[in-house]
């Protein structure tokens, strides 16, 4: 979906510079700055996704949790 944005975004900038009226440049240039705010947080929405741990936690991390210890140090140097 991200790439279509950037592909629709270009294509409006691509009419903008290419228009004589100024109705028309206004319109596409207005479609275009919405377009580049819209894929940059489509991209950056995509980032965090795929760098961001997973939403829920195993029952032995949950049970850690309860008992006050830390759930993504399991056990470490034995103690």
């Amino acid at each position: 979906m991200r790439w279509l944005l950037l592909v629709l975004t270009l294509f409006a900038f691509l009419l903008c510079f290419t228009r004589h009226s100024a109705g028309a440049w206004g319109f596409w240039l207005l479609i275009g700055l919405v377009g580049i705010a819209t894929t940059t947080l489509a991209f950056a929405q995509a980032r965090i996704a795929d760098h961001s741990r997973s939403d829920s936690l195993s029952e032995y991390d949950l049970m850690r949790l309860r008992e006050g210890k830390d759930p993504l140090n399991h056990d470490r140097l034995g103690r």
